[in-house]
């Protein structure tokens, strides 16, 4: 899970729109995985989830997640 999860980190990183996109790692539970990502605008953030290489990883991941992946979408104040 992890490999697939690290794959997607350079190709997106080159993705127009993309300002950040870093994956973590939970300390105590190394089977939790956080992206937090920064992008231009929702359209830039859409074109990512329609990206080859999310959608070649997809099928790699099957059977593999423990729960649904929880996704908040955030919008800075301060």
């Amino acid at each position: 899970m992890r490999e697939v999860l690290e794959s997607y980190v350079a190709p997106t990183r080159l993705e127009e729109g993309c300002h950040r996109y870093d994956l973590f790692v939970d300390i105590n539970d190394p089977a939790k995985f956080t992206f937090i990502e920064e992008w231009t605008n929702a359209e830039t953030l859409f074109r990512h989830s329609q990206s080859a290489h999310l959608a070649a990883g997809k099928p790699r991941l099957e059977g593999k997640l423990a729960c649904e992946t929880q996704v908040l979408k955030l919008t800075q104040i301060a």
